[in-house]
């Protein structure tokens, strides 16, 4: 399973060999969020290999075959929700579009192998907020996002946590998106809807136009 991107990068499903690549993967997300100064939710590097165990992380690599990004899945609320978190590009490859190739390749595998969950995300970067907007994330408040107390509990390595604290877990500096498959749905049945009846009025203009050309 696996995706080119323009040629230059080959964006696929994370598999046991790419272990290897998780120190620098680490490596990449701590230094990115330092030189952003904003907050993150650490990761142990034995969280990530199992995420790439279990067949739910996705990475990419140069058409040179070099590590360039990675993302992975966590299902909260028994699988009712899902995150695609922990998405990093390595610095060298930034800008050049590849976090969005990432996100809609995570996104899709989310959605084949979660379809009926709510797909959500924290995020303080605007370039994530506007690939999450693409895709059909919606902002929303806190309380509409997951309550298991172990996803909060990650934010707890997140420099922001005690503003998360103080505001009871509503509100904090991220801002909070989701994905509610039930609107797509909805919004794809009308869509289908119409097509079928626009089909349907084409139709009969076309059969009434023949009957009149026989006259």
């Amino acid at each position: 399973m696996k995706v080119d991107f323009n040629n230059d990068f080959i964006v696929k499903i994370a598999e046991n060999q790419h272990i290897e690549f998780v120190p620098a993967i680490l490596k990449e997300i701590e230094e990115s969020a330092k030189e952003r100064g904003t907050g993150i939710a650490k990761r142990s590097a034995s969280y990530l290999e199992e995420k790439i165990k279990e067949g739910k992380a996705v990475i990419a690599f140069s058409a040179e075959g070099e590590w360039a990004g990675f993302c992975y899945i966590e299902t909260w609320s028994n699988k009712e929700y899902v995150a695609n978190s922990g998405l990093i590009v390595a610095k060298k490859f930034r800008k050049d579009g590849l976090a969005k190739a990432i996100k809609q390749k995570i996104f899709s595998y989310s959605r084949e192998k979660y379809p009926n969950a709510k797909l959500f995300g924290l995020t303080t970067g605007l370039a994530v907020m506007k690939i999450n907007s693409s895709l059909g994330y919606k902002p929303v408040t806190y309380s509409e996002l997951t309550q298991d107390d172990v996803f909060w509990s990650g934010c707890q390595s997140c420099v922001n946590f005690e503003i998360l604290k103080s505001k009871d877990r509503k509100n904090c500096l991220c801002t909070a998106m989701l994905y509610n498959p039930e609107e797509h749905q909805s919004q794809e049945s009308a869509n289908n809807i119409k097509s079928e009846n626009d089909q349907k009025l084409f139709s009969k203009f076309k059969k009434i136009k023949t009957m009149l050309w026989k006259k």
